[in-house]
């Protein structure tokens, strides 16, 4: 396996069922989100070549299961610094207590705040704010090495300061969660859907196109579409939408377009 130059991006898990990916320079190894369990995140770490006691910490965007449901394990077994927001550690702590009303500890608790960078090894974080129906969710730019990533799921459309933050990325994970005409058709309640279809809920494909349309900067070595819902949605109906939207910026074969998916890790993502 050749060694890392730069950043490398893996994506272990992505869709409704549980989120995690790992964003790694040559020092530095850092679990952005833990919305599958220890044991499966171990399990696919280790069959992309990672070893999970190399992690360096875990960065949380945002409280709901599909992102934190490994968490408090997790934690346990690595003692490693636990980063989220304080208002997402407070939702998390109020949805983890147990019967007598106890909140769980994290030991190596570390507090961001939106908008404000930080440091992860030689890794340089700046989260920043996301529209999603959550406490406080964030999405993520990660900078090391001359390369920069950026990953921006669980939002209900792209405001301009969003756009702002993923420009001059090299590795962009967006989310494409639903096609409309599937999710309107679908077995969901008309409730569930118009929350997903909201302004805090998820992006669509179309809504992701418009965005490689119009304000994407057509920067990105790959584009990882994430967070695909497998009721709403199918790959290459997610794929084609963002390849016809890449090439009317003549970046169909600049651009490689990636799928994350729920069930097996994405080969790692070296640049």
């Amino acid at each position: 396996m050749l060694a890392s130059m730069g950043l490398t991006v893996s994506m272990l898990a992505s869709g409704s069922r549980g989120n995690c990916a790992i964003v790694a320079s040559t020092q530095t190894r850092i679990l952005v989100d833990a919305g599958i369990s220890c044991r499966e995140t171990f399990k696919r770490m280790k069959a992309i070549g990672e070893n999970p006691h190399s992690l360096s910490a875990i960065l949380i965007t945002h409280e709901h299961s599909d992102h934190v449901y490994g968490l408090a394990t997790l934690a346990k077994k690595l003692s490693i610094p636990i980063f989220m927001t304080g208002a997402t550690h407070q939702a998390w702590a109020r949805a983890m207590r147990d019967e007598n009303g106890v909140r769980p500890q994290l030991d190596k608790l570390e507090k961001f705040e939106s908008g404000h960078s930080f440091q992860v090894g030689d890794i340089c974080v700046k989260p920043f704010t996301i529209p999603h129906d959550a406490a406080d969710p964030v999405g993520f730019t990660f900078r090391a090495e001359g390369i920069k990533v950026g990953i921006a799921t669980d939002l209900g459309y792209l405001p301009v300061s969003v756009r702002d933050h993923l420009n001059g990325s090299d590795v962009l994970v967006m989310e494409s969660n639903h096609d409309l005409e599937m999710l309107r058709g679908g077995p969901y309640p008309w409730s569930v859907k118009q929350r997903v279809m909201s302004r805090v809920g998820h992006l669509s494909n179309d809504a992701l196109a418009d965005f490689l349309v119009h304000d994407y900067d057509n920067n990105a070595a790959f584009v990882v579409l994430a967070h695909l819902s497998e009721q709403n949605n199918h790959p290459e109906i997610a794929r084609r939408a963002a390849e016809m939207a890449l090439a009317t910026r003549g970046g169909l074969f600049q651009n490689r377009v990636l799928l994350a998916c729920q069930t097996e890790p994405l080969p790692p993502i070296r640049l």
